[in-house]
């Protein structure tokens, strides 16, 4: 990873002193940098672990920062990684645009690696990314999603590129199909239990710990697995609440929505989901040689759903 931070700083260079600023900033805010150890430990799982393998994860690295920039600007958020966000410090337009030009030197990087597999991987991760963006936008307030529309929008818009990255890595490593789709499974169902664990913490978390303040998915009106959970299961009084508090898109009444969601289990329900999804991972590994590398793979997607933040 420390090889993989000195590509991302020179990757980083630009002549425009405010692409470098902004690029630089929300760069080193730090982060669990998960994307690109997934792209590291996928390939030396298989075999490889060049200075190729640092560069794809710095590229994945970028094509994250850019969708992080550009969700900072859609949600309106204010804190990210317990500090001010780019948006709320350069401003929108600044945000916006240096999201752009992560995403376009993302695939400078991809070509030099002349390997179309590798870019066919990204284009596509890339345009369901922002089909997940746009069917997140659409359920904004709706109380009518259904557990499976979420799944949806997380395996679109997060899940999907742990799957490429996970894939990017076997595919430097010259696997076989079988392991490739293994990889790419795997990467798909640790980033779905991911996002659920986050989505579990914005109800469950320490502000100070996770980063962001409680209750922003609630203020944002996003019909998360708790919420849904509770709309479906929970009594009259605790699925009117959340329906009216999801309807407004306000944090006022984030307390009594954080009692209806307890009294009804959401939040042990939506951890065991996503424990359920991380032993699939650790399941779709099977095809992969022994070594202490699969050994971290398979630690990852259980350190995954048994986390604070």
């Amino acid at each position: 990873m420390q090889a993989v931070d000195r590509v991302i700083r020179a990757r980083l260079h630009s002549d425009v002193v405010l692409i470098r600023q902004v690029a630089e900033y929300i760069i080193s805010a730090g982060g669990k940098r998960l994307r690109p150890v997934l792209t590291l430990l996928s390939g030396r799982a298989l075999g490889h672990g060049g200075e190729q393998l640092h560069e794809l994860a710095a590229m994945i690295e970028f094509i994250h920062t850019a969708t992080l920039l550009h969700d900072d600007v859609v949600d309106e958020s204010d804190l990210r990684r317990g500090r001010e966000t780019a948006n709320a410090l350069f401003g929108n337009a600044a945000s916006v645009l240096v999201g752009d030009f992560l995403y376009t030197r993302a695939f400078q990087m991809m070509v030099t690696t002349r390997n179309m597999d590798i870019l066919a991987v990204m284009a596509e991760a890339t345009n369901i990314i922002a089909e997940g963006e746009v069917l997140q936008l659409l359920n904004i307030g709706n109380t009518d999603v259904t557990e499976d529309e979420y799944l949806r929008v997380i395996k679109y818009k997060t899940a999907k590129l742990f799957e490429a990255s996970a894939r990017v890595g076997a595919l430097s490593a010259g696997a076989s199909a079988e392991q490739v789709r293994a990889m790419a499974e795997y990467g798909m169902y640790l980033g779905t239990a991911f996002q659920i664990i986050d989505d579990v913490l914005d109800y469950s978390g320490d502000a100070d710990t996770i980063g962001k303040s409680l209750g922003d998915d609630l203020a944002e009106g996003k019909p998360t697995l708790p919420l849904i959970y509770t709309m479906r299961n929970g009594n009259p009084e605790a699925s009117a609440t959340v329906r009216e508090a999801l309807e407004h898109a306000s944090r006022d009444r984030f307390q009594d929505v954080l009692a209806a969601v307890q009294s009804c289990g959401a939040l042990d329900y939506a951890r065991a989901e996503a424990v359920k999804v991380a032993e699939l991972a650790v399941a779709a590994l099977a095809p992969i040689p022994e070594s202490d590398t699969r050994q971290a793979l398979v630690e990852l997607a259980r350190l995954s759903v048994d986390r604070s933040a």
